[in-house]
């Protein structure tokens, strides 16, 4: 199990990431909504893994949904960093979570990501992609 850690660019949102799949052997994807494609996004995730995203100051944490209203787009208020996309599961702390590669501190072993589309799933179908293919995560938020 390979344990990398990471974040936004001010330390406000930190992240652990546990996955069996090495950065070399990860392959990222570039989703192509209009909103990843202005973040530039590198997502990748390990259905098999555990993602822990802490948040310091509640206050600090921007949540952004749009379209199908599935997950959340989590922004950090104080630098603009997007690190992961969640979506909440039986509560609003557990659920599963796609990670942006170029939040963690071993970005540079990851490969350049491959634009997938996502458009034509209805909203059954996205979110039981994302309960297969994303990363089980905990959200821990302070204050």
């Amino acid at each position: 199990m390979h344990e990398l850690s990471g974040g936004c660019h001010c330390g406000a949102i930190s992240l652990t990431y546990r996955t069996r799949v090495a950065p070399e052997d990860a392959k990222p994807r570039a989703c192509q909504c209009s909103f990843c494609r202005k973040h530039n996004s590198s997502a990748i995730t390990d259905p098999s893994g555990d993602l822990e995203i802490s948040v310091r100051d509640a206050t600090l944490l921007n949540r952004y949904r749009f379209g199908l209203r599935t997950a959340d787009f989590l922004v950090c208020g104080a630098c603009g960093v997007y690190v992961a996309a969640f979506m909440p599961g039986a509560d609003d702390t557990t659920g599963f979570a796609t990670l942006m590669s170029s939040t963690l501190d071993a970005r540079a072993l990851y490969a350049e990501a491959a634009p997938v589309d996502f458009a034509g799933e209805d909203e059954a179908g996205r979110r039981q992609r994302r309960r297969e293919q994303w990363t089980p995560a905990r959200l821990r938020i302070a204050g």
